[in-house]
């Protein structure tokens, strides 16, 4: 009974330790697969581009000071432009006339005094040129010395003529620059007076809001210091401009003077012969 025992004890253990060397086989076989690797991922699609923004317009601009500005402040704009474009046109126009004249003196120096005679000297100088026109004067001045005028020393006749001719043609190069001379004066008055206007647009805007946002506020101001900017800018050149050119008609009529001087001795020794 005994042995019985313990010839079944040691199945029990036998068949026990025949188990457990047989749990890791079988652990490992009923271990599910790894799983298969995930397929690769579809190329992303192109992320869209990013629209372009169109920047946003200045809501402070000269645009907008047309636009928003009454009546009086479009007056006022339209003031300093005609006085811009006026000042240009003039600068222009008269350094165009100054240089001609600088050509003309050159043109009388090679065509003029090389000439057998007066009359011919004219003949041969441009018809536009200044020292042409005194030339002629002088000559019509010489022969209209007769009756009353005859009682008149020739010297004071000749003398007188030529001045006249060289006043006129000074009259001439200084037409235009007193336009000049009064915009860059006044030019910074009429864009003071448009900065007063837009001051005065943001105080009643600020008094109707009952708050000084600058929201309110900005417009009026803005077009303020846009007033007293174009105000400056068209007084400038003017100003410059003005300064340059009668330094320039100096130079032109020292040469006419200097001309009228040479031809009032001419002129006097073609009457003495």
């Amino acid at each position: 009974m005994k042995r019985l025992i313990s010839t079944v004890m040691a199945a029990v253990v036998m068949a026990v330790m025949a188990f457990a060397s047989l749990t890791p086989v079988v652990a490992t076989a009923q271990q599910p697969a790894a799983p298969a690797a995930a397929p690769a991922a579809a190329p992303s699609a192109p992320a869209p581009a990013a629209e372009t923004v169109a920047p946003a317009e200045n809501p402070y601009g000269l645009k907008a000071l047309w636009n928003q500005g009454d009546a009086v402040a479009k007056v006022t704009l339209i003031i300093l432009v005609i006085m811009s474009v006026g000042s240009w046109y003039i600068i222009v126009v008269k350094l165009l006339e100054q240089n001609k004249a600088m050509k003309y003196r050159k043109e009388a120096d090679e065509q003029f005094w090389p000439a057998k005679s007066i009359r011919d000297g004219v003949a041969a100088m441009h018809e536009d040129s200044p020292f042409r026109y005194v030339a002629e004067q002088g000559l019509e001045g010489l022969a209209k010395h007769e009756g009353v005028r005859a009682s008149i020393d020739l010297n004071t006749w000749v003398t007188m003529g030529v001045t006249r001719a060289s006043n006129a043609i000074s009259s001439k190069l200084q037409g235009g620059l007193s336009f000049l001379a009064t915009v860059g004066s006044t030019a910074p008055f009429v864009g003071l007076f448009g900065t007063v206007w837009g001051i005065y647009h943001a105080l009643v805007k600020i008094g109707v809001s009952g708050q000084a946002s600058i929201d309110k506020v900005a417009g009026p101001v803005g077009e303020a210091l846009i007033m007293t900017a174009i105000g400056l800018a068209v007084a400038v050149p003017a100003v410059l401009g003005y300064n340059w050119l009668v330094r320039r008609n100096k130079a032109v009529m020292e040469q006419v003077h200097d001309f009228s001087t040479e031809l009032h001795a001419a002129l006097l020794g073609q009457a003495n012969k």
